[in-house]
Order: C-alpha cells, then structure tokens, then sequence
C-alpha cells in the first residue's frame, strides 16, 4: 500500500471495513475487530493509529509474527491475513491488517475458554445476535436453514396428495409409504421433516414451503405479496394488495409425454394473479377472431425471475417475496443478499451458487428450475434482449432485487 493511500484511508476515519488500533492492543481485542470484519465484508486494521485519526506507530517489535499468532490462535476457524508496514517518515510506520470477507462464517473469538461471534455494525464491532448468528452459518455452508425445523407443525400440515404426486408421478418410485409412520420415516431421510421438541417429528422449512397445506399459517414468510399502483411510485391506494399463501409446487397429472397441472401451487398462483397487471388485451379480434394479449414484460422473464425470488431467498428473513407493479417497471425482490460469495457479475457469467440446495433440486424435479441451473443467463437475458427491454439486477445486504423496465 502506498503512504498516500493509507493517509486518504486514515483521513476518511473508521467505518464498517477501517478500525483503528494502538499497537499496544491486547490480543483479543484485536482479533475480535478481525472477526467482527470477517463476518461482515472484510476489511483492514490499521495498527498504530489513534482513534481520532493521530499517527502514533509501530512501538512494538515482531508485529507481524504476533499478527498471524493471532489469527491462528485466537480465531476460529483460522484465517491468514495480509499484513504490510507502511512507513509514514522516518521510525514511524503503520501496520496494516487487510483480509476479505471471510467464507467459513460465523467466526468466532477463542477466549478464555469461550467462542463468541461478533459482527460489524458501522465502525462498531458488537456481539452478534442469534438471528444473525443463523444467517452467518447458512452464509458459511455451515448450516441451511430449509433444513431448520418448523414449530407446532407436524405430519397433518403437509397435503399427502401432493407428496405421493411428487414421489409416485414426479420421480416415479414404486416404493410410495403406506402408513404415517412410513411416511415420517420417509420424510426425514429426505429432510422434509426432522424432529422437534421431545423428538416429536415436525415439517422442516423445505418440507412445508413445498408442500405444506397452508405454509404461510406456520411461517409467516413462506407467501408472496403482491402490490401493484397504477403510478410510477407507490401511492396510498394499491390496485392490488394482496398476498399469497400456498405450497410452492403445483400437483400434476403425468402421462407418458405430457404432464398436465390438476391444482395450482404458489408459482402459478401468483402468475395468474398478475397477469391482469401485466398485460392488455386489444379492443380488435386479428383475422383468427383472437384478441391476443400485449405483454408488457416477457411471460418466461417474469416467470424464471418469481421462481429464482422464491428459490434462492433466505429463509432467515422474516418477510414475504414481494412484487411491485408501477406503471413503467416490475419489481421482484426476493429477502436475502445472494448467497456466498456471489455477485450480481458472477450470475449473469452463469455461476451457481445454491443458497437452498433441497428446494432447488424438488423444483428441477418438476421442471420449474433448468436443469442447467442458469436460469437468468439462458433465459431470462435472452427473453429481454428480444424485446428490447432495459432490466436491473441489485444485491444489497438484505435484498436481491429484478427490475424489468417497460416500454413506453
């Protein structure tokens, strides 16, 4: 790093990814700040600079070699972070600390005898909460929460003709449970259902989002709202303000070559809810007596995007999938950051990364997923580059958010 780098760094003051540090810290204090940083987005530490900014340096020798003892014993998991010295003048340097955002989250703090996690808030580093600790582990692969179990549900909460669809006619196995214990046997191995409280068997998240009787009743989170304003921004009175409760997957009646949808799931509940919204049917009949429908924006765009929203959301999240409709664009904005370390360039290069791995195999079992797992790259861009139509992905730390801008 260059001095004038680190001088416009120390000039900015600390924030989420700067903290500045005496050299003089005690072990823990500084691999808490590490951890904090780790949990967040990265960061640097800058030993050797006062709080308010002032320039004391290096006192201590072997500043490196007590870094990376840091890092190794007062951190779990270990990390290894760059470390550099940048000399300021003569006799005074500044140690730098940098390191990425961390992947095998949560990071913890070893200390006396104890692993606490912390995270970042601001230019503050705090313990973190528990519903933050539960989003670090399924940030760190560590933990998914569609595996997490669903209180007060149990057996009755799942529609049993939905899941002999999936297993007789879906993934055509002979071997369908013919008793409730059978079936709560099955349904574990599946991670459909875990044990709860006292052992007693109850739907795991995955297991009631797909095919749960009335998912939203027991997981506030598991609809979609949709609100659609006949404006170019949102106004007190809502065309439509509505949302949907429903199990994700539809029920099928499979034949040889055809599979024909006998009882709407979530997804074609809600495309057939907007498309009132999204579409205008012409005032003149074309020569085969049709009045075909204007699409505002592409019926496979939309589609893939609602799928990919209810698909890859964080389930951690305690709100709905939501799709605002204005006048001049479409909203889907799915809870959740994207997963990993992926990012807004990474999927539209057509990288996977798969925040529900369950949810997302059952949907590619009945083809509402592709099977390439690419979605956005092969069809969503495609169907706007058709028609001309501008589009906007954002990731922001609680959101994912699809905009498909109208031509008007």
């Amino acid at each position: 790093m260059l001095k004038t780098e680190l001088l416009e760094i120390i000039e900015n003051q600390e924030n989420s990814w700067v903290e500045f540090k005496r050299d003089d810290i005690r072990s823990e204090q500084l691999a808490k700040e590490i951890v904090a940083m780790l949990n967040f987005e990265g960061g640097r530490v800058l030993l050797g600079v006062e709080d308010d900014g002032t320039i004391t340096g290096l006192q201590r020798e072997n500043t490196e070699e007590r870094v990376m003892n840091i890092a190794r014993d007062k951190i779990h998991p270990p990390v290894l972070p760059a470390y550099e010295q940048v000399k300021i003048k003569d006799n005074l340097f500044v140690g730098v600390i940098a390191f990425d955002r961390g992947v095998s989250k949560p990071y913890m703090l070893k200390h006396n005898n104890s692993q606490d996690v912390f995270i970042r808030r601001g230019s503050i580093s705090d313990p973190a909460t528990r519903e933050e600790q539960a989003r670090l582990y399924q940030e760190g692969s560590m933990m998914h929460a569609e595996v997490m179990p669903v209180p007060k549900t149990n057996f009755d909460s799942l529609d049993l003709a939905r899941l002999q669809n999936y297993l007789q006619d879906i993934l055509n196995d002979s071997g369908v449970p013919k008793t409730k214990k059978d079936w709560i046997t099955r349904l574990k191995n599946l991670n459909f259902m875990t044990d709860g409280i006292q052992d007693k068997p109850v739907c795991t998240i995955a297991g009631l989002v797909l095919f749960g009787i009335n998912p939203r009743h027991m997981l506030r989170q598991a609809g979609i709202r949709l609100i659609f304003f006949d404006s170019l921004n949102k106004q007190y009175q809502a065309k439509l303000d509505t949302i949907l409760d429903a199990p994700l997957l539809g029920r099928f009646k499979v034949e040889k070559m055809d599979k024909q949808l006998i009882d709407a799931g979530l997804i074609e509940k809600c495309l057939e809810e907007i498309e009132l919204f999204i579409t205008k049917e012409p005032n003149e009949i074309d020569d085969n007596f049709r009045r075909p429908k204007e699409r505002f924006y592409p019926f496979e765009a939309v589609r893939e995007l609602l799928i990919n929203a209810l698909a890859h959301r964080d389930w951690i999240r305690f709100v709905d999938v939501e799709i605002f409709g204005y006048k001049d664009r479409l909203e889907i904005i799915s809870p959740g950051s994207l997963p990993n370390s992926m990012t807004v360039e990474k999927m539209l290069a057509g990288q996977r990364s798969y925040r529900n791995s369950i949810i997302v195999d059952v949907l590619r079992d009945y083809g509402y997923v592709d099977a390439k797992g690419m979605g956005i790259r092969s069809k969503v861009i495609p169907a706007l580059k058709k028609n001309k139509m501008e589009y906007e992905f954002e990731s922001a730390e609680d959101y994912f958010k699809s905009t498909l801008i109208r031509n008007i």
